[in-house]
């Protein structure tokens, strides 16, 4: 095939640790990997502190052009993601009409919107524009209330559908989002397709978290990005109640995070058995998810439309046993249930979480099944394909 010249557009990149940042770092290398060229518009890694974090990091092979550097960001979360959406807006508008020539695809992932909505009156008309949907912000302002989150809610709407009916190709990470938006913008059944998220770990296991998760304990973990669609609170009121109602004396629960409600959490917690971590290395991420019990992937209620966990693959595939909280007839549920998975519940009640946590510490899971599946969902080889032939269509 031949090689493309691609502009990825986002400001979430290496070497941000987790969540969008982490996905395009990996995707980008694989682009970069099957022969393509590749430049990415990004900002200084900021996330998930929502602290700027000058970088002068590089990846082989790829050309990065970073913005933000002197951005401050409000501790509330409203202002904070308008001053990202607006900065961003500005920093690639400066940049775009050097950057996008001689290219052939333009990859805006999304969120945030409002940059690539920005320049959609200056792009070259040849260059393909292929969509990567992370996820759908309309899904989470809609639960929102009060005045300004409703005013936000209408531009979201209105900036989403511009963005997503300029793209000649949209991707998204779940069935539950495509089926959404397509419903939410009237979108061409022609125009859109589902990748899930892919595989990133590797088989290379570290032996450096011996003394923060002891093999001798039964350690219950939540691992990642800790923001408003994980529900924080209630997630740290369960592990609370669960302390003190199981009867099982060698069992912890750990939060490996960073950011704003990771603090928050952290700094009024007095159990013991409570544990706060930062975030492990990439080498260590292996690692963690080999040392842990149970993993947990909590949603908050009426979301999982908006998106679909993108560790869901590593923990699959790591064996780990694997908890998710999500709402009822989510796609996430049907996948675990259609492929005979361990174990999704729909409900927040603090009994129904306990009774499926004990049923998981004692069931034995069949890790070469759980490699089975996820191998066969989470590729990223299916998701380049996707991309580059966006320009044969």
């Amino acid at each position: 095939m031949k090689s493309k010249n691609i502009l990825v557009i986002s400001p979430f990149f290496f070497p941000e640790p987790i969540s969008t940042g982490k996905f395009n770092t990996n995707l980008v290398n694989s682009l970069k990997d099957k022969g393509h060229r590749v430049t990415v518009l990004c900002f200084h890694p900021f996330y998930p502190e929502w602290k700027t974090k000058v970088s002068n990091d590089t990846l082989d092979g790829v050309t990065i052009i970073r913005g933000g550097k002197s951005i401050f960001y409000p501790k509330i979360a409203i202002l904070r993601r308008i001053v990202l959406e607006l900065s961003f807006l500005f920093f690639v508008l400066r940049k775009i009409a050097k950057h996008q020539k001689n290219k052939d695809i333009i990859l805006p992932v999304f969120p945030p919107s409002f940059a690539f909505f920005g320049i959609l009156f200056f792009l070259n008309k040849k260059i393909r524009k292929v969509g990567m949907v992370h996820d759908l912000q309309e899904i989470y302002s809609s639960n929102k209330k009060g005045i300004l989150n409703k005013i936000i809610s209408f531009f979201i709407n209105k900036i989403e559908n511009k963005c997503y009916s300029s793209c000649d190709k949209l991707i998204f990470l779940s069935e539950e989002m495509k089926e959404q938006a397509r419903s939410l913008y009237d979108l061409e059944k022609t125009t859109i397709e589902v990748q899930y998220p892919f595989i990133t770990i590797t088989d290379k296991i570290s032996n450096d978290l011996g003394n923060v998760l002891n093999p001798e304990n039964i350690n219950i973990v939540y691992s990642g990005a800790l923001g408003e669609k994980q529900n924080p609170e209630e997630l740290y009121d369960f592990f609370k109640y669960a302390l003190d109602t199981i009867d099982i004396d060698n069992i912890f629960f750990h939060i490996f995070s960073q950011g704003a409600d990771f603090q928050k959490l952290k700094e009024k917690n007095s159990n013991r058995k409570i544990k706060f971590h930062n975030l492990v290395k990439k080498e260590n991420l292996e690692e963690l998810y080999k040392r842990s019990d149970i993993q947990i992937i909590p949603q908050l209620p009426n979301t999982s439309k908006g998106s679909l966990p993108s560790k869901l693959p590593n923990l699959l595939i790591s064996g780990c046993k694997i908890l998710v909280i999500t709402d009822k007839n989510s796609e996430i549920e049907k996948l675990f249930k259609n492929n005979n998975l361990e174990k999704a519940i729909h409900s927040w009640n603090q009994d129904t979480i306990l009774a499926s946590l004990k049923s998981l510490i004692t069931l034995k899971t069949d890790k070469n099944h759980q490699s089975t599946i996820a191998k066969k969902l989470f590729t990223i080889d299916q998701m380049v394909e996707k991309i580059i032939n966006c320009t044969l269509n």
